[in-house]
């Protein structure tokens, strides 16, 4: 494969995104755009980017602001700007645009996991038109506490406190997390079950769990939490878009497959095709479990494929 390195301006007129763009070697039949979540960035993803390239996809993929080698580069981990929670999104669509200037006429794909999937669910629904299929991983329903924090941030920002950092905040999001798991020995065993998975995530430099979003950040993922819940969301993203909807049933995330479920009955009701899939005993990361990574990621091309064939 061939890799192209990228930098773009941050909707939040600030950050310097940067990006890469993966092609494979034989001709390309479509693109898949990755989006990855909350604290870690989308160099984790190197085996299911080198699958999608081997079957033919081009693969792009940027680390958010706040996040990965943007926020290594910048030394901003926690300030993700003060454009609103579709930022994320917004630099999405500049990606997608570089991308299909670059391959135009090709199928085009998103995929995003856990906080991925939420900018992914908000971006379909204000950019859905013209995307050929989406694939949610580890997603949510309503999450727990989430509206509640909200609240809570919005008040401190009213106040004048939006630039302040604040791990307490973060904990009441995620402190709960690991309350399923026996003999948890590190607050982010929800990850995955398998301990060297975990202990990889914690030593990565480009992964940052220690410097937590501002106050005013923290509120704009609560935000984007709240805007992607029910049919009232649901109806936005257009009925032609496929989704295949894929996660653990041991995730929290998820709300141990109900939340997966719900998200799933949301997008059915409001008239799109979906295909849902939990892997049984699998936490938050599916796609990272050496047992069955490769199950996850032949069963996201089988449906790219499904979706191309059909076309």
């Amino acid at each position: 494969m061939a890799i192209q390195e990228i930098s773009f301006k941050s909707f939040n007129e600030k950050d310097n995104l940067k990006g890469w763009i993966y092609t494979p070697i034989r001709k390309p039949r479509g693109i898949v755009q990755l989006v990855h979540g909350f604290g870690e960035h989308s160099r984790r993803y190197l085996h299911m980017i080198l699958k999608l390239n081997e079957a033919g996809f081009i693969v792009a993929a940027d680390d958010h602001v706040g996040h990965g080698k943007t926020a290594y580069d910048s030394g901003n981990w926690s300030d993700w700007g003060d454009k609103g929670y579709m930022t994320m999104a917004e630099d999405e669509h500049t990606l997608r645009d570089i991308v299909q200037k670059k391959y135009a006429d090709l199928p085009y794909f998103m995929f995003g996991h856990s906080m991925g999937s939420m900018i992914a669910r908000g971006y379909a629904a204000k950019y859905g038109e013209g995307m050929d299929g989406l694939v949610l991983c580890g997603t949510s329903g309503k999450f727990p506490g989430a509206e509640e924090l909200k609240a809570a941030l919005k008040k401190l920002i009213d106040e004048g406190r939006g630039e302040e950092e604040d791990p307490k905040q973060l904990e009441k999001l995620f402190g709960w997390m690991t309350r399923r798991i026996k003999n948890s020995e590190t607050g982010n065993d929800w990850i995955s079950g398998d301990p060297d998975i975990v202990a990889d995530h914690a030593n990565d430099p480009f992964n940052n769990f220690t410097s937590v979003p501002n106050t005013r950040s923290l509120y704009y993922f609560t935000m984007m939490m709240e805007e992607i819940v029910g049919t009232a969301w649901a109806e936005k993203v257009p009925a032609s878009i496929p989704v295949y909807n894929i996660a653990g049933d041991q995730d929290p995330v998820g709300q141990y497959g109900e939340g997966v479920y719900a998200v799933s009955n949301w997008l059915a009701e409001t008239g799109n095709q979906v295909k849902t899939k939990v892997y049984p005993g699998y936490r938050h990361e599916i796609h990272n479990y050496r047992d069955i990574r490769d199950e996850v990621v032949d069963g996201i091309i089988a449906f790219l494929d499904g979706v191309i064939q059909g076309k």
